[in-house]
């Protein structure tokens, strides 16, 4: 089974396809591959406590590993301690980790 990093860039309040995107991490998860979702550039809005996203919190309980763009948060003056819990904060070459890796990487 292959495991994936999923990257994404667009914020789900302003994007229906943000949600089938999440739902494909999910389902990957499910079968059994390993899977990180990386929030980055304007998806990080919805890492936010409050932000009434309870889809990124719901994932992160099904086996998904959820982490946010540490750039993408300061860029938008999100500190790190107002995440949902079971996102994680990592740099962008956490990507690049994943891919050297092994993993099969998908842009959203």
């Amino acid at each position: 089974m292959a495991d994936y990093i999923l990257i994404e860039s667009r914020d789900p309040f302003d994007s229906a396809e943000a949600g089938r995107f999440l739902d494909l991490a999910e389902g990957l998860a499910k079968e059994g591959s390993e899977v990180a979702l990386f929030l980055v550039q304007n998806a990080v809005l919805a890492a936010r406590h409050g932000a009434q996203s309870s889809a990124l919190a719901a994932i992160a309980s099904n086996g998904v590993k959820v982490l946010a763009d540490s750039f993408s948060l300061q860029e938008r003056g999100i500190s790190p301690n107002r995440l949902i819990a079971g996102i994680a904060v990592a740099p962008l070459s956490a990507v690049i980790d994943y891919m050297a890796a092994g993993r099969r990487a998908l842009w959203h």
